[in-house]
């Protein structure tokens, strides 16, 4: 706290601006310091506020040991001034009792005679103060749950009682008669009891959070996994890093242990590791590790407990060292409470929860599913079939790599990989074997496989460098052919550079021109060539000039990629090497689609599959099946490239993950699937795509595709599953430590901000919007990027009433807006915020709203001027209906109808009934609404009916002539009622 109160108020502003910080060490800091300075001031009642307000940092900061302290002195202040306490602070005051008696029970080193003496007090204390003592009988009754004795009977003392202004809210105690039910068995009854909590209809600081996470196990068992599912995404996301909730936590972790998400489970727990040093409360603690344990046992018992795993400070740790911790520590707690208790009732819980056996092999809980395999510590190649077997004779080896690698089979991979590990290996020998060659060969031929490998990540660079090293050695083994193949390869890596401080299309048109010429050159000057390395080259030459094409969209340089192809087909097909034949056939129709000539790049494509389904090679058919998919997306042919690309899919899976792309061709599924109409199938492939993007390093492309899957399942209303996904990526190593594109993670963060907007946490959107608004300020870069944040940062602080700090983000986004327009979303965002306000405040904020629709005017003169046409409502139309809102809502009607007339003359009458997927659509929506808002002005604010149904009838008539009926019902609504009203 920079400087100490020095006033009553100051203080009570302080401890206003207290209570609205999260729980946690800094509140709790604070909150001892207020203490401190209420103290200093003669009268007691700022010191009665400032202890209570200590007490509850620490029972929802989870430090049980301080709460029963801070009691004890505002207990005393009650005995000695009474008169201090004024209604609220007295009650205040006896709701804290239970709040004590729980922090109690929480202390194992507290005796179970001093717990008991402690409930006495309450209801001794309640008997004098003539209140009920249903809230007395509800502590006894926890009580008897946490020793385990006659549960029964003081269930039946509490719950039979009429409830009191202090009882427990309706939530906890629906929780508490929940929990009865499920300890005596009765799944059933207990999600009967809890459904208005699950349901939303009753809440309070940890409900729900806390009923869902006991919920979860026997919704399973019940057979309601989808609705687990939706409650755990949403519960978890209520408790998470909370020290106060660390056993709902637990609850989660065990959740997902038993639902098969334990990659999941070990994910979230990283997102708590906080929850080992900061939860204080042994009772809590207890939970909390019990939870873990169950997630850490079930991960060990499936073989992966030397997986890395979060815990403890100070040292690292594996999934089977930290169970052993853990268990350790658990059992200890377990032991003391017992002790305590004098029953066994804690170990007998924890024994229960430890033997459970999963309930589920596997439930989808996330957009983003995944193994442990996909959580080892090494990079795990994404799962297929087997390569053949690897002959275990090194000649052999060496020879099945080279033979595999010149018809480009799959397989070639793995024959690699292996001798790469065994030529790297201290003592290897190399064949002496005529057929096998010198060593310095077998290591160019290693080097030209990493060169391949890095390419096709598009690290050129890298790519080009490994190449000449690889011709270099081969040169020392007397290749020139071999050579010659590798200078060509990197000659066109080299040409893929992306160029520094030049125009890129233009630069790299020209660095892969002079990378053809140069290829030409080494291959008219090449001797001694193989057919293999002779069409190897025409296919170097022949992707240098369709690179040069997709780059340029020059139609001068059409005619030489189909000549350089001719070639290449024409020499493939009188030595017969198959794959250059595909190769030959793919790169002509890849060549007539960059050119949009779509229909002779599907005939291209049909050639090419009749050939690889007659002749080969079979693990070219899912590459050409979805080059043809992706052309009948430009068709428009949305059905067939479904087909297709499916088919694609299925074949890839033949063949190791790294021979088919197969992230491309979920992507290419997924924007299949949308114009089908199938957006949940699309979030399917988007999501697994990205996925084993990650799984092949491409972890930019990655995280751009998750943001787009985000996306799709905020507009699909899965605002949960869409929040659980970011936060899961926001999670990511490389993107907490910082090293992830700060834009794209700004992105992500986001499309965090706005679905937790859609799911109505304005608490949690503010902070994230008012932090993104904050950073994107200093894009000088990009400044409209921030005025969209700022803008849209403005609407949420008003939705929640902070009208001043609205004011303030709108004025950042003006400022932004000036040096890169952004007029669209600027007047959208100043309109809303003048409906906002005007809604909220009436009369008393009409001139705030009316300044923010003159800047919103100022911005359509600019777009008017600038010859800037909207995407969505015209600016000028909106602007006039916005006024004619804004002045109703102030109650200055005729102004408002005034507003509302040029609105709807600027809108003009409804065309006929338009194409599904036009504008008018919106426009005609846009003029029944503004007749609709015109009427209720005219006839019920300003009671002239009769103008306000000639309106009306004019507009039903002119809408159903057109064709929208649908429009007309609000219209018609409306009608009935005026005319009934008069």
């Amino acid at each position: 706290m920079p400087t100490a109160p020095q006033t009553t108020d100051e203080l009570y502003q302080a401890l206003q601006e207290n209570d609205r910080r999260p729980f946690g060490r800094t509140r709790t800091v604070t909150a001892e310091e207020l203490v401190d300075a209420a103290e200093q001031f003669a009268e007691p009642r700022p010191l009665a506020h400032a202890l209570l307000a200590l007490q509850k940092a620490y029972n929802y900061g989870s430090e049980p040991r301080k709460s029963p302290v801070v009691f004890a002195r505002v207990l005393t202040l009650f005995d000695e001034q009474p008169d201090v306490f004024d209604e609220r602070l007295r009650h205040t005051l006896f709701w804290r009792f239970k709040w004590v008696a729980l922090a109690l029970v929480a202390l194992p080193e507290m005796p179970l005679a001093s717990l008991r003496q402690w409930l006495t007090e309450m209801r001794d204390r309640y008997e004098k103060a003539g209140l009920g003592l249903q809230p007395y009988y509800g502590q006894a009754y926890q009580l008897a749950v946490h020793v385990g004795e006659d549960t029964d009977l003081a269930y039946e003392l509490w719950a039979g009682r009429a409830r009191t202004e202090l009882s427990d809210c309706e939530a906890c105690e629906i929780c508490g008669r929940a929990l009865h039910h499920l300890a005596a068995g009765d799944d059933e009854q207990a999600l009967r009891t809890w459904e208005p909590v699950l349901a939303g209809k009753e809440s309070c600081q940890e409900e729900p959070a806390r009923s869902v996470s006991y919920a979860l196990l026997p919704l399973l068992r019940t057979g309601g996994a989808d609705r687990a599912r939706e409650l755990h995404l949403a519960g978890y996301r209520a408790c998470r890093r909370n020290p106060s909730m660390s056993g709902e936590v637990g609850r989660h972790l065990e959740f997902c242990a038993l639902t098969g998400n334990e990659a999941r489970g070990l994910e979230l727990l990283a997102e708590n590791r906080n929850l080992f040093d900061d939860v204080e409360s042994p009772l809590d603690q207890l939970s909390f590790l019990t939870g873990v344990e169950v997630l850490l046992q079930r991960v060990e018992a499936l073989g992966h407990g030397g997986l890395p795993a979060a815990g403890y400070p100070g040292r690292t740790w594996t999934v089977a060292g930290l169970r052993a911790e853990v268990r350790g520590r658990a059992d200890d707690l377990a032991a003391r409470f017992d002790t305590r208790n004098g029953t066994t009732a804690h170990a007998d819980r924890r024994r229960s929860r430890l033997d459970r056996a999963p309930l589920l092999d596997a439930l989808e809980l996330t957009l983003r599913t995944r193994g442990l395999d996909d959580v080892t510590p090494a990079a795990v190649p994404a799962p297929g079939p087997a390569p053949a077997a690897v002959p275990e004779s090194l000649p052999e080896l060496i020879a099945r790599a080279r033979a595999s690698a010149a018809e480009g089979h799959p397989d070639a991979t793995a024959h690699w990989a292996r001798l790469r590990t065994l030529v790297a290996a201290p003592g290897y020998v190399h064949p002496d074997d005529p057929a096998v060659g010198p060593l310095v060969r077998l290591r160019a031929d290693l080097l030209a496989d990493e060169a391949s490998g890095v390419g096709e990540k598009d690290l050129f660079d890298e790519a080009a460098a490994l190449y000449e090293e690889a011709a270099g050695l081969y040169d020392d083994a007397a290749e020139p052919g071999r050579a010659a193949v590798a200078r060509a390869s990197a000659l066109l890596a080299a040409a893929q550079i992306a160029p520094q401080d030049a125009d890129e299309a233009e630069a790299r048109t020209a660095a892969l021109t002079d990378a053809h010429a140069s290829m030409v050159r080494l291959h008219e000057a090449a001797t001694d060539l193989t057919p293999y390395q002779e069409a190897r080259l025409l296919r170097l030459r022949a992707t240098a000039l369709g690179l040069r094409f997709q780059t340029s969209h020059d139609e001068e340089h059409l005619a030489p990629v189909l000549a350089e192809v001719d070639l290449l087909d024409a020499f493939a097909v009188r030595h017969d090497i198959v794959g250059q034949i595909s190769g030959a056939l793919l790169l002509r129709a890849g060549t007539h689609a960059l050119r949009g000539d779509l229909p002779a790049a599907v005939s291209g494509t049909d050639v090419l599959l009749d050939r690889l389904r007659a002749h080969g090679p079979a693990w070219h058919l899912p590459h050409a099946l979805g080059l043809r998919g992706r052309i009948q997306l430009g068709l428009r042919d949305a059905q067939a490239a479904h087909a297709d690309l499916a088919e694609a899919l299925r074949l890839a899976a033949a063949w190791p993950a790294d021979a088919v792309d197969t992230a491309r061709l979920h992507a290419d599924l997924a924007q299949a699937c949308m114009r089908l109409g199938r957006p949940d199938e699309a979030l399917r492939h988007l999501t697994r795509s990205a996925e084993l993007e990650l799984r092949h390093g491409s972890r930019f492309d990655a995280f751009c595709t998750y943001s787009n899957a985000a996306q799709l399942s905020l507009d699909l209303g899965r605002i949960e599953d869409c929040i659980a996904l970011l936060d899961s990526l926001l999670a990511e190593p490389d993107v907490t430590a910082g090293e992830l594109d700060d834009r794209l993670v700004a992105q992500l963060r986001l499309a965090r901000a706005r679905a937790l907007h859609a799911g109505e946490d304005l608490k949690a959107a503010t902070v994230e919007y008012a932090a993104l608004a904050a950073e994107s300020a200093g894009w000088d870069d990009d400044p409209g990027s921030h005025a969209m944040i700022a803008a849209e940062t403005a609407v949420l602080l008003a939705e929640s009433g902070e009208f001043g700090r609205a004011r303030e983000a709108a004025d950042q986004a003006l400022a932004a807006h000036a040096r890169e327009p952004r007029y669209e979303q600027l007047s959208s965002c100043l309109r809303e915020l003048a409906r906002l306000q005007a809604q909220q405040q009436g009369a008393e904020g009409l001139a705030d709203a009316l300044a923010l629709l003159a800047d919103a005017g100022r911005i359509a003169d600019e777009a008017r001027t600038a010859g800037y046409e909207a995407r969505g409502r015209d600016l000028d139309s909106a602007l006039a209906y916005e006024h004619g809102r804004v002045n109703a809502y102030a109650s200055e009607y005729e102004t408002a109808l005034t507003a509302l007339d040029k609105a709807l003359t600027l809108l003009g009458e409804p065309e006929p009934e338009p194409e599904p997927e036009s504008h008018d659509r919106d426009h005609v929506g846009e003029f029944a609404e503004c007749v609709r808002l015109a009427a209720v002005v005219e006839g019920l604010y300003l009671e002239r009916p009769e103008p306000a149904l000639a309106r009306l009838d004019a507009a039903v008539s002119r809408l159903t002539a057109l064709g929208h009926t649908e429009e007309t019902e609000s219209l018609t609504s409306l009608a009935a009622r005026l005319r009934d009203e008069g």
